[in-house]
C-alpha cells in the first residue's frame, strides 16, 4: 500500500472540492480512496490522502497530476509526496 499526501491553504474550499470531484487526473482509475482533512480551527486548511495499491501507481497519478496543470490552479502548500506506511498501530 502507497499513500499520496498533499496539504493546501484554500481561499475557497467548496470550489477547491468541485474540482477534486471532478478527478481532472484520473486519480479514481487507480486509487483504492482518500480522505479529506480538514483543520478544526482552520477549515480551509486541508490535507488530502489517497490511497494506493502500489508506489508505482500512487507515482503514475503524482506525474498526471503535476503534468495536467491542475495544481497550477490550487498549489498545494506541501506534496504531491508518495509515501509507504512504516508503522502502524491501534490503540
Amino acid at each position: 500500500m502507497a499513500l499520496m499526501l498533499l496539504s493546501f491553504d484554500l481561499d475557497d474550499y467548496d470550489e477547491w472540492k468541485q474540482l477534486f470531484d471532478s478527478d481532472p487526473a484520473g486519480r479514481k482509475e487507480s486509487a483504492k480512496g482518500h480522505r479529506i482533512y480538514r483543520a478544526v480551527d482552520n477549515p480551509n486548511e486541508v490535507f488530502v490522502s489517497v490511497e494506493y495499491q502500489s508506489v508505482e501507481d500512487a507515482k503514475a497519478l503524482r506525474e498526471r497530476l503535476v503534468s495536467s496543470g491542475v495544481l497550477d490552479r490550487f498549489r498545494p502548500k506541501g506534496g504531491p509526496t508518495v509515501v509507504e506506511v512504516a508503522e502502524e498501530t491501534t490503540y
